[in-house]
């Protein structure tokens, strides 16, 4: 049942992603999906690892950087300045990992943090960054050298088909021995080192994996929105992908999908009301922490098969 559950969810999800832009303005969707694959990354860590980072928005920022850098400064095509910014996330994901994996629980969180705001700061310092200005008229150019992305039902599905590449990778990854091995390591650590596991070193893996999707997410927002600032590697990014991930559903599927959906749209939605749209959200986020303690998908998924 649990699978047919997932089925109808990848049916939902493909038939919006096709009509989606021809009912809601496309860069808005954007925002919405690049934010939805931050989160799925996110919750590829936390979820199946059980490993909670504070300090994600380095990866999402730093290749934001790096790739709008790529556009703008050295002139590469769209694929390849995606491709460089995954790969500074990477290996930014990679040194993280390898300097806090060896703790734990509050522990591994603050050296995450104490790691990211390092990175906030080079990039407040770095020259190519420009501070508080941040990097901007950074060019979408064409995609596969043929189709240009400052059309934005291009730049839509080029986005859209992105996130449906890297969501079913993920998707690979959740399911696979790998998949099950980190979820071993996440439910009883010292019962999968008895039987010979590495567990720093999938906890490594997992980590720096993490790192490169949330990397591609933030390379696919600067190029989109011709824009990186410091927001993309502020602590409150970090907070704002761990309460997308927690409302739609920790450790499900589509959960972390259906919170950054519902997070965009009340922040976009909020914006023009003259409300404190930090407080609101921190509010409905509170009520659907009483209401519905699996996430939104969480007590759906849950009612549907216990229904079943």
């Amino acid at each position: 049942m649990k699978m047919n559950f997932d089925k109808a969810g990848w049916i939902v999800l493909i038939v919006a992603l096709l009509v989606a832009p021809w009912i809601f303005y496309p860069l808005l969707l954007v925002k919405i999906l690049c934010y939805a694959l931050f989160a799925s990354a996110f919750n590829l860590l936390l979820g199946t690892c059980g490993l909670m980072s504070f300090g994600h928005a380095a990866f999402f920022g730093t290749a934001a950087y790096v790739a709008g850098h790529a556009a703008k400064v050295w002139g590469l095509p769209f694929e390849a300045c995606l491709a460089v910014g995954v790969a500074a996330a990477a290996a930014v994901g990679a040194v993280f990992g390898y300097l806090s994996i060896r703790r734990q629980g509050i522990y591994f969180a603050m050296i995450t943090l104490a790691l990211a705001q390092l990175i906030y700061f080079l990039a407040l310092q770095l020259p190519f960054t420009h501070a508080e200005d941040g990097l901007t008229s950074i060019p979408r150019g064409k995609v596969l050298g043929l189709f240009s992305l400052d059309d934005n039902i291009v730049l839509y599905y080029t986005t859209a088909v992105i996130f449906l590449a890297a969501f079913s990778f993920i998707y690979l990854v959740i399911n696979s021995t790998f998949g099950q091995i980190v979820r071993a390591i996440r439910d009883n650590e010292m019962r999968a080192v008895s039987l010979g596991y590495d567990v720093n070193r999938y906890k490594l893996l997992a980590f720096t994996l993490s790192a490169a999707i949330a990397g591609l997410a933030g390379a696919n927002k600067a190029i989109a929105f011709k824009l990186a600032t410091l927001v993309d590697v502020h602590w409150t990014t970090s907070g704002n992908v761990i309460l997308m991930t927690l409302l739609g559903g920790l450790g499900t599927l589509f959960g972390p999908v259906a919170g950054a959906l519902v997070f965009v749209m009340l922040e976009n939605y909020l914006a023009d009301s003259g409300l404190p749209v930090q407080l609101v959200i921190g509010a409905i986020f509170i009520l659907c922490i009483l209401l519905f303690r699996r996430g939104v998908i969480g007590e759906i998924e849950r009612l549907v098969l216990r229904r079943s």
